[in-house]
């Protein structure tokens, strides 16, 4: 009798016999799960639960009508997208700000944690690499706050070119259009590089230095050692970094853009961040404000997948 159960159903022990084991080790682990439980709950409220939210890209949200009664559109919001020349012009001046971010922001850790490398003396590196870090820990409110105290019309900067280089008109630095990319740029520079650079530092500990005690008995220089050897090594890094970036091309940071934000500006300073926070929340349009949303994402999962086959393809390891 137990040969022809067996024989029936000879899945049955062994699927009883693997719960009986999952069981045994959540069990037997049961206060690492619930270390893992706070950032699971996170994840689970603040990343997949608002992702229902999506649905709205495809209807023509009412809130008389609610969340279920509204009806569907298909893709009429996202037609939207690229009939509107306003748009188009958002999406200009994202990829132009993010761009300009990726050519100047994301080589600069890199650059700050080569020269954070080349410093001998362990005490002067970690005074250094202190400094570097405060930034990162300041809002984007404290560092847009300061940047108007300096450069205003009144602020300390007008003031040294009066007084110091005889300057007589006022510069409006942040009422002028021509500074405000450039703007956007050296702050994330100054409050993200030292940051950015600890990945980097990371991948530096595990260069062997014997490389570099070769390097010098063939007779090159620090320049030398840096191109044949520093970067070399931290070459993958940088392919996973700049892969990671990419997925962001389309986000440029809503604050930051926000706070400096004003009519003299606006044409070229409003981003999908800020379009979707004036479309969604001061002109109440949800579906539409959602649609570009959605397509912000699935421009950077697309640039994301694209960026890592190419770095398989020409042998680097990917993100995945």
């Amino acid at each position: 009798m137990e040969t022809v159960i067996s024989e029936v159903n000879p899945s049955a022990p062994v699927k009883k016999s693997a719960w009986k084991r999952i069981r045994t080790r959540m069990w037997r682990d049961r206060y690492l799960y619930l270390l893992l439980l706070p950032g699971l709950l996170y994840f689970i409220v603040y990343r997949y639960l608002p992702m229902l939210g999506i649905s709205l890209a495809f209807k023509e949200y009412s809130p008389f009508r609610g969340f279920a009664e509204s009806p569907w559109v298909g893709f009429a919001n996202f037609a939207r997208i690229f009939e509107s020349p306003e748009v188009i012009q958002v999406i200009w001046n994202t990829l132009t700000i993010s761009f300009l971010q990726i050519a100047f922001a994301f080589p600069a850790p890199i650059i700050l944690a080569i020269m954070l490398n080349e410093v001998a003396n362990p005490l002067l590196k970690r005074g250094l690499q202190s400094i570097v870090y405060m930034p990162h820990f300041l809002s984007w409110v404290v560092v847009v706050g300061i940047v108007t105290i300096f450069f205003r019309n009144e602020g300390l900067i007008n003031d040294v070119l009066r007084e110091w280089f005889g300057l007589q008109q006022t510069i409006p630095f942040l009422t002028e259009p021509d500074y405000f990319r450039a703007f956007l740029v050296l702050e994330v520079i100054w409050k993200e590089a030292g940051w950015g650079t600890i990945i980097f530092l990371a991948a530096l500990a595990g260069v062997n230095p014997a490389l570099y005690e070769a390097a010098v008995m063939d007779g090159a220089g620090r320049f030398r050692q840096i191109w044949h050897i520093t970067l070399p090594a931290i070459r993958s890094t940088i392919i996973i970094m700049l892969i990671i970036r990419l997925g962001d091309v389309l986000e440029v940071g809503f604050e930051q853009v926000f706070l400096q934000l004003n009519a003299f500006n606006m044409h070229i300073g409003n981003t999908l961040d800020t379009f979707v926070y004036y479309k969604g929340i001061q002109q109440s349009d949800y579906s539409f404000s959602t649609a570009v949303g959605v397509f912000k994402g699935l421009v950077g999962l697309v640039l994301v997948i694209t960026a890592n086959k190419l770095s398989k393809r020409f042998g680097e390891q990917g993100v995945y």
